[in-house]
């Protein structure tokens, strides 16, 4: 046997305890990260903890000299971590467990080596962070936002071949073919393993630290251009080779040129900055891949002169408390473990009423790649109007039993630009007397939109356990709030549009709103339950 592995057997293995409770501990969220490592936006997720767990390892001589010199700092942290652990677990978030694991494993280094043998791993500590994917509200707006853009540069990019195209929201209109720019064309299948990757690269790219700052953030533009880039290109052969160019095969071949273009930039940036900024310089003088995060601390430093936080097992005292402290975890832990949300009784809305007073009801579908995107578990579109009434109000809710593996409600604010809508003038509005489950006045956000001459007046909220909310942010403080207090996350949006012609007056269309209003909102509470 190895004499470093002899003489630190009794890290080794208190080291592999720990990994065990850890992940027993934290099974359950582990195992949903692991889930979305399956999806294209996070397939590089596997290779975080080996590339880190690399780093750590070819440093373990280098740390080892720091065994003593644990940190009680590093104690907070893993309390403060099994405390964030606790709340996740009680709110049924992944999410915030699986922060809490990683806020646990810094804890655990500071207790182990103190604050300068954590400074040595610093990096592959630091690059955990990425193997967590963002949380579902984020990438909803972030995928918005980059399908518009993209959308845009898109555009651009066919103009440049001299062909007529016309863009609404993130609907490119070739005149014969339509291409939409959905949710997979965002970019953000290129932009999580790129700036993963990016991380890596600033990191074995031994320059200034503006330079590598430098090359990490320029990962975003990097991909937002080169998907602009592959949206032209598949516009350009729609037109001259039909539909099929932009399905298939040869979509999912461009797309993998396109990230190993994303990469060549990169590379090229990194060149381009060696030759500018470092002359005498080469790129391989500068670009160095070594996992040896730094060589403080490696050498004869005798054990006796290392620290004063020695245990008899030659470990600090701040990492056996650390590892005693998880140890009186795991008995919670296994009394939280495979807890689910409750989900209160309520009726589908297949027996949503289309009559109701006297206004009558149209219901209407929605197309099936609509349905996978939006994963509600329910939902109902109708046209409601009245006698001799030419202008129907459209009525769209959409019901998720539980909103913490993912599937959220999609804010309007977020969805109405993506299909070329123009955001006015936005408020929040009382209507009448209405009262919630709660007994507070009923207030909607109110916006009127447009699309070239086509205007709409909008109505929608988030009618959550008994809580009409029009604040997205709020959505998600009460969803944890919830989901610790109750044990539930189910809820809904609720929309209502009316067309406003030209000439049409606005309070005419907010008084037809506030009427339909009076009569729907009562109902709601049978479908969305308090």
């Amino acid at each position: 046997m190895n004499s470093s592995i002899k003489e630190n057997l009794g890290l080794y293995v208190s080291l592999c305890v720990v990994a065990l409770l850890l992940g027993f501990m934290f099974s359950d969220a582990l195992h949903f990260m692991a889930s979305q490592w399956e999806t294209e936006e996070y397939s590089h997720g596997y290779l975080i903890p080996v590339i880190s767990f690399w780093f750590i390892w070819n440093n373990r001589v280098a740390v080892s000299n720091y065994l003593t010199e644990g940190s009680w700092f590093g104690v907070v942290l893993i309390l403060a971590g099994l405390f964030v652990g606790l709340m996740g677990e009680l709110a049924s978030l992944y999410i915030v467990t699986q922060y809490a694991f990683l806020l646990i494993i810094y804890g655990l280094s500071l207790a182990l080596v103190g604050w300068k043998g954590s400074r040595i791993l610093w990096f592959p500590l630091a690059y955990l962070f990425f193997m967590i994917p963002l949380p579902n509200f984020l990438y909803n707006n972030l995928s918005s936002q980059l399908q518009l853009i993209s959308s845009k540069l898109g555009v651009m990019v066919i103009r440049l071949f001299d062909i007529s195209v016309f863009l609404q929201g993130n609907v490119i209109d070739l005149g014969v073919y339509k291409l939409q720019v959905v949710e997979a064309c965002s970019g953000l299948r290129y932009l999580f393993p790129l700036t993963s990757f990016g991380f890596l690269c600033a990191y074995f790219f031994k320059a200034k630290l503006w330079m590598r700052v430098v090359v990490f953030l320029t990962t975003l533009p990097i991909t937002v251009l080169m998907n602009s880039l592959r949206i032209g290109i598949i516009g350009v052969l729609v037109e001259y080779g039909g539909i099929e160019q932009a399905e298939g095969f040869l979509h999912d071949f461009e797309g993998w040129v396109i990230f190993m273009g994303c990469l060549a930039v990169l590379f090229a940036e990194m060149w381009l900055m060696v030759k500018v900024f470092m002359p005498g310089k080469t790129f391989s003088d500068v670009f160095v891949v070594d996992a040896h995060v730094s060589n403080e601390g490696s050498g004869d430093v005798p054990k006796e002169a290392k620290g004063t936080d020695s245990s008899a097992f030659g470990l600090s005292n701040s990492y056996l408390v650390a590892c005693i402290l998880l140890l009186v975890m795991l008995p919670l832990s296994i009394l939280l473990g495979g807890r689910e949300d409750v989900v209160p009784d309520r009726q589908r809305f297949a027996s949503f009423p289309l009559k109701i007073e006297s206004w009558k009801g149209v219901e209407v579908g929605m197309e099936q790649k609509f349905i996978d995107t939006l994963r509600f578990d329910d939902y109902i579109i109708g046209n409601y109007s009245q006698k001799g009434d030419r202008l129907p109000v459209n009525f769209y809710v959409a019901y998720y039993a539980s909103q913490r593996k993912g599937a959220s409600a999609h804010s309007p604010k977020s969805c109405m630009p993506g299909d070329g809508w123009r955001i006015g003038d936005f408020a929040q509005r009382q209507i009448g007397s209405l009262k919630t489950a709660k007994g507070e006045p009923l207030i909607v956000n109110r916006t009127v939109i447009s699309k070239g001459n086509n205007r709409q007046l909008v109505y929608y909220w988030f009618q959550q356990r008994g809580r009409v909310i029009t604040n997205e942010y709020l959505v998600k403080w009460y969803l944890f709030w919830d989901a610790l207090t109750q044990h539930r996350t189910d809820g809904a949006l609720v929309r209502l549009v009316v067309t406003l012609p030209d000439g049409s007056s606005e309070a005419e269309a907010d008084k037809k709103m506030a009427d339909f209003l009076n009569v729907i909102f009562p109902e709601l509470e049978k479908y969305v339950p308090s």
